[in-house]
């Protein structure tokens, strides 16, 4: 069963690589693969929303959730299945990128990019369903650049999603949003009683 679905996942790889290569979108998903390491964008987005009264929750969320995303994807799942990268495995076709060594199951890229776009939409649907699209190129990416299976993309999306509903269902169970939105007022309270 698993070799069935390794076979199916290179043909993925090796079709998208005999008819999807360009010089532009080696550059883009290159440009992606570097920008985007360890998620580190959506916590700077998180700390900006943060100063933001309107966005403050989905800040503080969005953090904890591709922070909860990267302990279980790079600490607990990769090392636990051990799961070589297709550009491991086949050596043969040529990089955009230089060759990752960390283990392929699941997507870190794709995990933390569906972990803060799931956050997004559970917080403010019109600007996250946007962010969906970019989320689905961003896998897309990690399989155009031969470092990762079609099955390591959709395992990093469930996950992403599934730490990002965790993060708003603890969040309301333990009234955080409500806390984080009072947040304001005690910072204001603080200026005028030095003042």
């Amino acid at each position: 069963m698993v070799e069935w679905i390794t076979n199916l996942d290179f043909s993925v790889l090796y079709w998208i690589q005999e008819n999807m290569r360009t010089d532009w979108l080696d550059s883009v998903c290159a440009f992606l693969s570097w920008a985007f390491q360890l998620g580190i964008p959506w916590l700077v987005l998180g700390v900006v929303m943060f100063f933001f009264k309107k966005t403050r929750v989905a800040g503080v969320m969005l953090i904890a959730a591709v922070v909860l995303t990267f302990f279980f994807n790079e600490l607990a799942i990769k090392n636990a299945v051990n799961r070589e990268r297709p550009c491991t495995i086949d050596q043969s076709i040529t990089l955009a990128i230089e060759r990752p060594t960390s283990y392929s199951f699941p997507s870190g890229h794709t995990s933390s990019v569906f972990a803060a776009v799931g956050v997004l939409i559970f917080r403010h649907k019109a600007a996250g369903l946007p962010m969906l699209l970019f989320a689905i190129f961003m896998g897309f990416s990690r399989m155009y650049l031969f470092v990762h299976f079609p099955t390591d993309v959709i395992a990093g999306a469930v996950l992403g999603l599934l730490m990002a509903w965790v993060t708003v269902l603890v969040f309301k169970e333990l009234k955080y949003d409500e806390k984080l939105s009072n947040l304001d007022i005690k910072i204001r309270r603080d200026k005028n009683d030095r003042a």
